[in-house]
């Protein structure tokens, strides 16, 4: 996640999200606490264009059914959430109770939490042990970048004819096209753009929202 759209100088920014949807005050304060207890990792926070955007795209879907792989402090998750009715339910996954439990916290504030069913455990496992015919008409992957194919390959069956995957920082900072860039999550994002490009399963657009959102619909 990021803070920034990246690219856009800082003033260029604050136009932008001044002239989109008001952040309204549980975001600004969740993001404002998440940056006070985790200063080193504010960039695995998305930034408020790119929420109102997941909002307003689960709601120009009629999304019902959502899952989230990677939930961090839960901003993305409310953003959702207040996109699907309420009866719509969103699945969380996620490895930390300690990033969790401010979610829960500020999903209670918001009055999204009874939409949300948080599962803590390695993410691909969860995936794996859901029933058979389980569907998402939504689905956001934002975890480790080396795990990006394995989280697709599992969620792309599982997604409705018309169904959304948007996927995060595929951009890495600029880094997939810097060749001295030999990290493994930045070679799990090139590896997995790659992956995802050639996937006949969906039709999809590579996004200068953030650090690089991929936004995929899965054909009829």
């Amino acid at each position: 996640m990021t803070r920034a759209s990246e690219s856009l100088p800082p003033e260029l920014h604050d136009y932008l999200v001044a002239h989109g949807a008001p952040v309204d005050p549980v975001l600004a304060d969740l993001a404002a606490e998440t940056a006070r207890l985790y200063p080193d990792l504010t960039t695995m926070q998305i930034g408020p264009e790119q929420g109102t955007f997941m909002t307003l795209l689960a709601r120009i879907g009629g999304a019902r059914d959502v899952v989230e792989v990677g939930t961090f402090t839960g901003y993305s998750a409310i953003c959702m959430a207040r996109g699907i009715p309420e009866d719509g339910t969103l699945l969380a996954l996620d490895v930390s109770e300690e990033w969790t439990a401010l979610a829960r916290r500020y999903w209670e504030r918001a009055g999204i939490a009874h939409k949300v069913r948080l599962r803590l455990g390695p993410a691909l496992d969860t995936l794996r042990e859901l029933p058979e015919d389980r569907r998402f008409d939504l689905a956001f992957i934002d975890a480790d970048k080396e795990g990006y194919i394995g989280y697709w390959e599992e969620l792309v069956p599982r997604m409705r004819p018309g169904g959304v995957l948007l996927v995060d920082n595929t951009l890495s900072h600029g880094r997939v096209v810097d060749p001295a860039e030999t990290s493994a999550p930045v070679q799990g994002i090139r590896d997995f753009n790659d992956h995802a490009l050639a996937d006949e399963r969906v039709e999809l657009v590579l996004l200068p929202v953030g650090d690089g959102l991929t936004m995929a619909r899965k054909r009829d």
